[in-house]
């Protein structure tokens, strides 16, 4: 169990449409669903979780870099910024914080396009593929990976 630790969890663009988009590839859930599962979620492993969702990679590059001092993770479906953003990617790397890549679906089983991700190589870890199920297997990690870090510490 971890001394209490504030997660973010960031949606990126066309994630607030969840429940109406594509539901064989997005599913049914809406993202304030999701989002009460996530914080649900945390609050029973004594965790804070905040999310935040944003159509503009600006917004989403403003609060990555607001994790540094203030989260001890970063939970991040960047939806299709994943495959375009250098500026997401240097923002995860300038504020430091272990960041995970998260995605709804099996981005490798899509379009080629999808296979290329800016993130990942900034990221500990990529889960992907078991829906609204992703993110919780993501804020386990993230609990499992940060009790482990101040154990090595």
């Amino acid at each position: 169990m971890l001394m209490t630790k504030s997660i973010l969890v960031l949606h990126g663009p066309n994630l607030n449409m969840l429940g109406q988009r594509e539901p064989a590839t997005y599913g049914h859930e809406t993202l304030a669903e999701i989002d009460q599962r996530i914080a649900a979620h945390g609050a029973a492993a004594g965790v804070n979780v905040s999310c935040r969702q944003s159509n503009a990679e600006g917004e989403l590059v403003g609060l990555i870099q607001g994790t540094l001092g203030t989260a001890d993770g970063l939970l991040m479906n960047a939806g299709a910024y994943t495959h375009t953003s250098i500026a997401i990617h240097d923002a995860i790397r300038a504020a430091g914080v272990p960041t995970i890549e998260v995605h709804l679906s099996n981005v490798h089983a899509r379009e080629v396009f999808r296979h290329q991700s800016y993130v990942s190589p900034v990221a500990i870890g990529v889960i992907c593929g078991f829906g609204a199920m992703s993110y919780i297997l993501a804020l386990d990690a993230m609990i499992d990976f940060l009790s482990r870090s101040k154990s090595d510490a």
